[in-house]
């Protein structure tokens, strides 16, 4: 009888420390998923009002980080050649990505304005790599827009009337 119990008594720690190996391990699994999810692009939904198309940037500023902010990117189809940058808590645009180039342009704090008209073309700085994660301290880069997710440049079906 006592050699039976501690047969029971030997299985169970030996069952509750592999599943302290097993379940030990998922963090580190976590981790590197979190690493490549750290940052991504919605898709394109096209705001009628405005004429033109959007997508969301979510990132982490850290890997940490509860949840996603987010930032929009704006895609005019009569301007194909750029992907603008806009920030919704400070409500300016801060930079844009040539699509021909394969660079990003970021604007200096003196020329980041709520609205692109009020923006020069003087002002956007030559196409460069990609900046850091908004609000990071790690220097991880942001992804690039992804050209091939671009909308055409035909009008969309919702399109408002002419």
């Amino acid at each position: 009888m006592v050699s039976e119990s501690f047969g029971l008594k030997r299985r169970t720690v030996l069952l509750l420390l592999a599943s302290a190996l097993l379940f030990g391990s998922i963090p580190a699994a976590d981790a590197t998923a979190a690493r490549f999810a750290r940052h991504y692009y919605s898709g394109w939904n096209y705001h009628p009002a405005r004429t033109y198309y959007y997508s969301y940037y979510y990132y982490k500023p850290y890997p940490t980080y509860d949840g996603y902010a987010h930032h929009y990117c704006v895609y005019q189809t009569a301007s194909p050649r750029y992907v603008y940058y806009y920030n919704p808590v400070r409500r300016v645009y801060w930079g844009r990505y040539d699509v021909e180039a394969k660079g990003y342009s970021e604007l200096a704090e003196k020329d980041r304005k709520e609205n692109l008209k009020d923006i020069p073309e003087s002002a956007f700085p030559e196409p460069a790599a990609m900046p850091a994660i908004p609000e990071s301290k790690d220097g991880e880069k942001m992804l690039p827009i992804d050209v091939s997710t671009l909308p055409s440049a035909k009008e969309p079906t919702d399109a408002p009337a002419k």
